[in-house]
């Protein structure tokens, strides 16, 4: 099926990332019209580190940004210090396969932002873009944690739902989050699809959005993208 090129009667000013757990969902996010791919693995799980020939393959084969998950297990957003080593070499691993950017999200025990380890994270994240995922809405209050990401100039997005459940329910807290974001971009997800999409882009008013399964087959995790979903969400977010 040909889809026509998105021209002049659509104001382009939006970034809209594709999550992709494979090659071939790697070049049809490229092909359908996605901006920008988050590469992971165990799409079950909430995504983890893809493997090194995934991630080589991937820079390779498309001319769009692809950002890379840094996460070693699914059980929580808190890592020992073990973890943020193999998380570390991660990054370096992937910024020497010259992705665009990673994705990690990291806590303490409490749920709060852990500053020390992510200082720690961002000393071998130069020259590269950096996600704050959605470890973000595990947190209490979200407007402070954004607070406390906006110090940091290497994080360049964070990757939000607005907090813990319906995203619709969070609109209030994503305008207030865009407003605090300083240099950062609030990257919506989480539950974004065709029912909802709408109603959240008139409101929140993001220029950054986010989407998983609403762009795959029976949109499930293990459906593949299908291109008529991802072209129709590209014009739907674009188009004015």
């Amino acid at each position: 099926m040909q889809f026509p090129e998105i021209t002049n009667y659509y104001e382009v000013i939006q970034m809209i990332e594709i999550i992709a757990a494979t090659l071939e969902d790697v070049i049809r996010i490229e092909k359908f019209g996605g901006d920008r791919i988050e590469l992971i693995s165990a799409f079950f799980e909430g995504g983890l580190t893809p493997s090194y020939a995934l991630i080589e393959e991937a820079v390779k084969r498309v001319r769009i940004p692809v950002n890379v998950m840094i996460r070693p297990h699914s059980k929580s957003f808190v890592y020992s210090k073990d973890e943020i080593e193999i998380m570390k070499k991660d990054v370096l691993i992937a910024k020497s396969l010259n992705v665009n950017g990673v994705v990690f999200g990291i806590l303490n025990e409490k749920s709060e932002i852990n500053e020390e380890v992510l200082e720690d994270m961002l000393q071998v994240c130069d020259g590269i873009d950096v996600t704050f995922h959605r470890a973000i809405d595990e947190v209490s209050d979200q407007t402070e944690a954004i607070n406390i990401l906006s110090k940091y100039p290497q994080i360049t997005n964070v990757l939000t739902s607005g907090g813990k459940g319906n995203i619709i329910d969070n609109i209030d807290n994503l305008k207030v989050m865009i407003q605090n974001s300083k240099h950062i971009n609030i990257l919506v997800g989480g539950g974004l699809n065709f029912n909802n999409i709408n109603e959240i882009k008139d409101k929140v008013k993001a220029s950054h959005y986010h989407f998983g399964t609403a762009v795959r087959k029976d949109s499930s995790f293990s459906g593949e993208i299908e291109g008529d979903k991802l072209y129709r969400m590209v014009s739907t977010i674009n188009i004015r």
